[in-house]
């Protein structure tokens, strides 16, 4: 990692060595357990907050290569594409904005819209013990800014000497190389991985602009876990990302991309309601229809940079917490660094950002007579420094530059009542930003153990999240002068929810209530212009109207023999809103999911299939305002269709060490490019890239071959 200073996670290892004397200045959060189980495969892990978890094994079983791939396809979780040119995606809990949901690893935060955007797709896999769901506002004590909920890695700890390797090769030049190894010595243990996954890019309609976008990503990690120094039992690990991904123009070569800036190198006449010439696409003009007198023809003249975005992504990042005795109770320290960098291209604009992010955590949990009560302290630190130019060449430096500063407390309290049949937990967090202010965040959690297999939790809150940077909204809006902003409040959410479970011998489900209301929703409109300059400038406020999102989901999974099990599951949502851009990408109200799972010996396969039913494209995508149009001139559609989507997976394990597996995902093939294009042009004949509804990647096949000591 060229020009990386090693000095601040330096400093990371050292605060997170330096126990005692730190305890009053870091902090930690405990999860309280309900300490009841049952023979089945619970649907929710065993906790008085509504987790849902992923193990190992699971990961394996479904072939993810990422975390953005292990969490896709699942009841109330997705994984939302925002550009058809980058494939800009984020981790989408109860159908909110990506941004609401926040990655911890180990519990420690150290993500944010910037470094998410890209950085989702570059966490790895390797050493993860299991990943925890828990939708809803406020579910983590440390970290308010969840409004739609968190994703917690849990690093897994060795116990014994381990090696791994996994080769695997698939469709469209896909190869993924993973290895993992695991030192363990007399009061501790060492882990390190190493990632490499590339992948082309992919153009389905044939108008050479991809839809899938071609990466080559390099990852890599170091772990320990230190039992015992000084009372603290130790864990910390260190990772570092290098990915390289351009998207529009095919094929790898950036510098040839950005240097050639004019002509026509694409086919716009190609895939659905295609231009009726290669050289350029059809403008409506005002009245909206084609056909009628004031239509017009849009040459292209912008060369393979004028449709293409390339992203080098640069990233180092620590965490560790220690953990010790303290009383009756316990005492926990946590630190968090990073370091992230982005070098972009995006249709000849230029953006450059840095972004430093710190964390740190102390907390206290002890028992006061019947009641566990946690209290603690916290500090962000986020910034972000760019530069840049618009496409003209006019610099755009520092367009979202910005500094965060937020220290915070926060206090719970856990009592069972009822000889432990009923369990509260309520909470309240405070935070001082240093730009919104004070801003208070409460919560309560109830378990109401019906019996042992029963189970009801209630859940009521509150989280805040303050805006960052346009990425938030729209990653492509560079080529603009400035950017006002007009925001006075954070984004502010109230979440309730209730969920029923029951986990029994053979059958397990769990159904689902959520209800969401979002105040204060951050909001980008670039279409505004300088009163002085007459540059373009793009304005950054918020919603004067809240946005209300209510879902429903029940899963069901039953244990058919005791080498077959399957999963059936369904999900509702409705959304309230009546501002454009509150919800910027279209979302279904209805999917639905099955899946078969399969062990045997040296056998196991998995087979799930995900419907996903029609999106509303005319109310997301605000046609009242802003109506869309093919290269042809044809309106764009204001329903997208339903569909299904199948992926299958199955391995054989040769003997203790090598195993070979083979996977299909999408087998149905289907694609949104076959319907229709996610490119988009409006009544003058500006493109755009976001007419995003269905997958962007047909069939994929995929193979390979695992060795295990």
């Amino acid at each position: 990692m060229q020009g990386f200073d090693p000095k601040p996670l330096s400093l990371a290892v050292l605060l997170a060595f330096a126990g005692p004397a730190l305890a009053d200045k870091q902090l930690g959060e405990i999860t309280v357990n309900s300490g009841k189980s049952v023979g089945a495969r619970p649907v929710l892990r065993d906790e008085i907050i509504a987790t849902e978890s992923l193990g190992a094994r699971e990961l394996e079983k479904t072939g993810a290569t990422m975390l953005t791939e292990a969490l896709d396809k699942r009841p109330g979780i997705s994984v939302q594409t925002e550009c058809s040119i980058c494939n800009v995606r984020n981790v989408v809990l109860n159908n909110l904005p990506g941004r609401y949901t926040t990655l911890l690893i180990d519990g420690i935060p150290i993500f944010s819209s910037v470094s998410a955007a890209y950085g989702l797709d570059s966490v790895s896999l390797g050493g993860v013990e299991r990943i925890d769901i828990s939708r809803g506002a406020g579910t983590s004590l440390i970290a308010p800014e969840a409004l739609a909920g968190s994703v917690n890695m849990v690093t897994r700890r060795p116990t014994a000497h381990e090696f791994k390797a996994v080769q695997q090769f698939g469709s469209y030049g896909h190869r993924n190389t993973d290895l993992f190894g695991a030192r363990v010595f007399d009061g501790g243990a060492l882990t390190a991985n190493l990632n490499y996954n590339t992948h082309d890019t992919v153009d389905a309609d044939g108008n050479k602009v991809s839809e899938y976008t071609g990466y080559q990503r390099k990852l890599g990690g170091v772990g320990f876990f230190l039992d015992d120094i000084g009372g603290f039992d130790i864990r910390g690990r260190l990772d570092i990302v290098d990915e390289k991904r351009m998207g529009g123009a095919m094929g790898d070569n950036y510098s040839k991309v950005k240097a050639d800036e004019t002509g026509n190198p694409f086919r716009w006449s190609r895939g659905k309601n295609g231009s009726p010439s290669d050289a350029g696409w059809v403008a409506v003009g005002a009245d909206g229809v084609v056909g009628t007198g004031d239509d017009s023809f849009v040459n292209y003249n912008d060369g393979l940079g004028g449709m293409s975005e390339i992203i080098f992504t640069d990233r180092q990042q620590f965490v560790s917490s220690a953990t010790r005795k303290l009383g009756d109770g316990t005492l926990r320290l946590a630190v968090g660094l990073a370091r992230h960098k982005q070098d972009s291209y995006y249709e000849h604009s230029i953006y450059k950002a840095k972004q430093t992010q710190y964390y740190l955590e102390a907390s206290t949990q002890q028992p006061i007579g019947a009641t566990l009560v946690t209290g603690g302290v916290t500090y962000r630190y986020e910034d972000l420094k760019s530069r840049g130019a618009m496409a003209n060449g006019t610099p755009n430096n520092g367009i979202d530059n910005y500094e965060y500063k937020t220290p915070g407390l926060f206090l719970q309290a856990y009592h069972a009542f009822l000889d432990g049949d009923v369990e509260v937990n309520a909470s309240v967090r405070y935070d001082d930003h240093n730009i919104f202010g004070g801003i208070t965040s409460p919560r309560v959690n109830l378990l109401w153990n019906h019996s042992h297999e029963l189970n009801s939790r209630f859940a009521l809150g509150r989280g805040f999240r303050a805006p960052t940077s346009f990425f938030e909204q729209d990653h492509g809006i560079l080529d603009t002068s400035r950017i006002v902003r007009e925001i006075k409040e954070a984004e502010i959410s109230d979440n309730a929810s209730y969920a029923l479970s029951y986990a029994g011998d053979r059958l397990a489900w769990v159904g689902s209530l959520n209800y969401n209301r979002i105040k204060n929703m951050a909001l980008l409109d670039s279409g505004a212009t300088d009163p002085l300059s007459g540059l373009p400038i793009t304005v950054f406020t918020s919603a004067r109207k809240p946005v209300t999102v209510v879902g429903g989901d029940l899963t069901v999974t039953y244990k058919l023999t005791p080498t077959l099990e399957t999963t059936v599951a369904a999900e509702r949502f409705s959304y309230h809103f009546s501002e454009a851009g509150t919800l910027a990408f279209a979302r279904p109200e209805a999917r639905a999911y099955l899946r078969l799972d399969y062990e045997s010996g040296p056998w196991s396969a998995m087979a799930r299939g995900t419907w996903t039913g029609p999106m509303d494209l005319k109310k997301f995508y605000d046609y009242a305002n802003n109506p869309r149009y093919n290269f042809d001139g044809t309106r764009k559609m204001d329903k997208s269709p339903s569909y299904w989507t199948v992926d299958l997976r199955g391995e054989y394990r040769l003997d203790k060490r090598w195993s070979l597996f083979l996977g299909v995902d999408n087998l149905t093939d289907f694609k949104q490019s076959d319907k229709e294009s996610m490119l988009w042009v409006d009544r003058d004949g500006a493109i755009d890239v976001t007419q995003i509804w269905g997958p962007n990647r047909g069939l994929f096949v995929y193979g390979g071959v695992k060795f295990a000591l």
